[in-house]
């Protein structure tokens, strides 16, 4: 039994396709050791004997895969999957995907799985995939915060009915998006027909894994190069893409980069990221970071979501010749402004936090 087994947490709002999605990936051999976890309240069952056999706690797929509903605590769940698989009562697995409702918040459990010192020996945390519906995306956004939420902490997006719209609406629906988040590569399908990579191999969670993408996790690719912005927001335009009425499709949220020129010192580092984390925990979506501390080699990665940040780890090389220090922020009603606040501790007179390109809705 190999563990931990990795965990995709699979979210989007009600009706953009997440149970279509799967019902075509379970069906597929290459899927065979997966086990489905789909929650009381999702939106339809993946499976008619689920339905049918609402009282098992188990499910076996046809395809040999395994599916469950939570009717209770997650962490109690995932250890009787894991007993179940323990005892030969289920196949061994090779992956979890956890299915949320449609209105759920994917933090909570991105929470649970990062803390619960017994799950994190049991499963590893993959990453988040949201799917997103093309044609009703941009009035969910200007109406429910989940949907922003949920495209926010995504580590992967899956555009679901671009058969139902047009290229242009499409276009807009990806740029609005990537304002919420500019580092998740989108992906679009139809009918659920995909491939099954997308619920794979995210390794979004495990900051050991961004050493052979590192770049591509970071998001660095989405922000182009700054002017110097003097340790304030920028007030560049170049540096903006506001778009009128951003602050009722996104609900606040905002999407920006800090840089740091010179090496960061590695005490006032650890005392201003636990200083972000208390102050201000609830309002970080997701915190990436690739540093350049003094004396240190290699560059250290740094990894949050909301009030749980992993232990600091480094990369085995820099993933390019910029070794300037990054951060990376998706937050919910915090300005760049504020957080520079709180990162004071790690400015020095020739190293002042420069802000580059972002997405921003006022609030």
């Amino acid at each position: 039994m190999k563990l931990p087994i990795p965990l995709t947490v699979l979210t989007g709002f009600l009706g953009s396709g997440k149970t279509t999605l799967l019902k075509e990936l379970l069906a597929r051999p290459n899927m065979t050791g997966t086990a489905v976890i789909v929650n009381e309240f999702g939106d339809v069952g993946l499976d008619d004997a689920l339905i049918e056999a609402s009282n098992e706690e188990t499910v076996l797929l046809p395809s040999g895969c395994v599916c469950c509903a939570v009717r209770g605590d997650l962490v109690d769940a995932l250890n009787r999957l894991y007993e179940q698989m323990r005892t030969d009562q289920i196949p061994q697995l090779d992956r979890v995907i956890l299915e949320t409702s449609g209105l759920a918040d994917p933090a909570p459990i991105a929470h649970t799985l990062m803390t619960e010192d017994e799950l994190f020996r049991l499963y590893q945390l993959d990453g988040v995939v949201t799917t997103v519906d093309a044609e009703l995306v941009l009035d969910q956004l200007a109406q429910y915060f989940e949907t922003a939420k949920q495209i926010a902490v995504a580590d992967r997006i899956i555009l679901t009915k671009t058969d139902r719209v047009s290229d242009v609406q499409i276009a807009t629906v990806e740029e609005k998006v990537r304002e919420l988040n500019p580092a998740a590569p989108i992906t679009q399908v139809v009918s659920g027909k995909t491939d099954a990579y997308l619920l794979e191999s995210v390794e979004a969670y495990e900051p050991v894994a961004t050493k052979q993408h590192a770049e591509t996790w970071l998001g660095s690719e989405h922000y182009t190069q700054s002017h110097d912005c003097a340790g304030h927001a920028c007030d560049h335009p170049e540096h903006h893409h506001h778009h009128h009425g951003d602050h009722e499709h996104t609900q606040g949220i905002r999407a920006f980069s800090l840089v740091f020129d010179e090496p960061l010192d590695g005490q006032k580092l650890s005392f201003a990221i636990e200083l972000l984390r208390m102050t201000h925990g609830d309002k970080l979506l997701r915190v990436k970071g690739i540093l350049n501390v003094a004396g240190e080699p290699m560059p250290f990665v740094v990894h949050g979501v909301q009030h749980v940040f992993y232990p600091p780890t480094t990369l085995d090389a820099w993933p390019s010749d910029d070794h300037r220090s990054r951060f990376v922020f998706i937050t919910k009603d915090l300005t760049e402004t504020q957080i520079q606040e709180v990162l004071k501790p790690l400015f020095s007179e020739t190293s002042t936090p420069k802000a580059e390109a972002f997405y921003t809705a006022d609030v």
